[in-house]
């Protein structure tokens, strides 16, 4: 993946946000980990104005298509509080069934995250990654990977230490943001409003050394070109560059760590 040039510069238009953003500016982003007491990694993400609880929980065993292989598996789920939006929503349990968005998003966050984790090192366990939409105002899923990363990180620490694994399992830095055409203009981090009016939508997922894990691009509202695309592609790297930093500021790494993350990074 490539950064931002003077040429895609040139090209985004300079219409206004509701916010006061610029088109290439991140919503106001933290996270606070260890905000559960009982899961191996827990972190509350605070993106703009959606908040995300997400926790790692490590299960002793692997599911039955990974047993006797000697590898794990990482799987997740995610689902909104019935006021995490404008309207209440009933709960799954209240449907008796998983509704199709949350399970194409849980789908997302499992292939996300599994491209972080060497598999073959925790041996034959299962991490669960649990993502709670507390409030909702665009980039759910973008802000559930991204915290999710962490909560994980936190998980293979604790997993580390009690299992005397040789090494923190984690095979790469991954993270992902939203992108746009709106109003004629790309920009980045798109919040509600902005989605929902949007000429093009995209969900970047990608790690620190600049590789996709998954890109999800859609012309809402018309076609987009491949240098509409290049550039969208250009703005989002920008963002994650900031969304990688904050999640190494947030895990605190010890001398050790740095030196295998930077190595994500080359």
């Amino acid at each position: 993946m490539t950064h931002s040039d003077k040429a895609a510069s040139d090209t985004v238009s300079p219409a206004s946000r509701a916010d006061g953003r610029t088109p290439r500016e991140l919503r106001p982003l933290s996270i606070e980990r260890g905000f559960n007491l009982y899961a191996e990694g827990s972190a509350l993400i605070r993106w703009g104005r959606t908040v995300v609880h997400c926790t790692a929980s490590i299960e002793e065993r692997a599911p039955a298509f990974k047993r006797g292989s000697g590898t794990g598996w990482l799987t997740a789920e995610y689902g909104m509080l019935p006021r995490a939006t404008h309207d209440r929503t009933a709960r799954d349990v209240q449907r008796g069934r998983v509704n199709g968005r949350s399970s194409e998003i849980q789908r997302l966050i499992g292939r996300s995250l599994r491209s972080a984790l060497n598999l073959d090192v925790i041996g034959e366990r299962t991490v669960w990654i649990d993502c709670d939409v507390l409030q909702a105002d665009g980039g759910t899923r973008t802000a559930s990977i991204s915290c999710g990363f962490v909560c994980l990180v936190d998980a293979m620490r604790a997993l580390k230490q009690s299992a005397s694994l040789p090494c923190l399992p984690i095979a790469a830095q991954v993270g992902a943001v939203s992108v746009g055409k709106v109003g004629g203009g790309v920009m980045l981090d798109l919040d509600y409003e902005e989605d929902s009016s949007a000429d093009v939508d995209c969900n970047v997922v990608a790690n620190s050394g600049g590789e996709f894990v998954e890109l999800q691009g859609t012309g809402e509202n018309s076609f987009f070109s491949r240098a509409e695309l290049d550039e969208m592609l250009n703005v989002a790297g920008d963002g994650l560059l900031k969304i990688f930093a904050l999640q190494r500021g947030a895990l605190s790494l010890s001398s050790e760590e740095e030196e295998l993350f930077d190595g994500f990074s080359r």
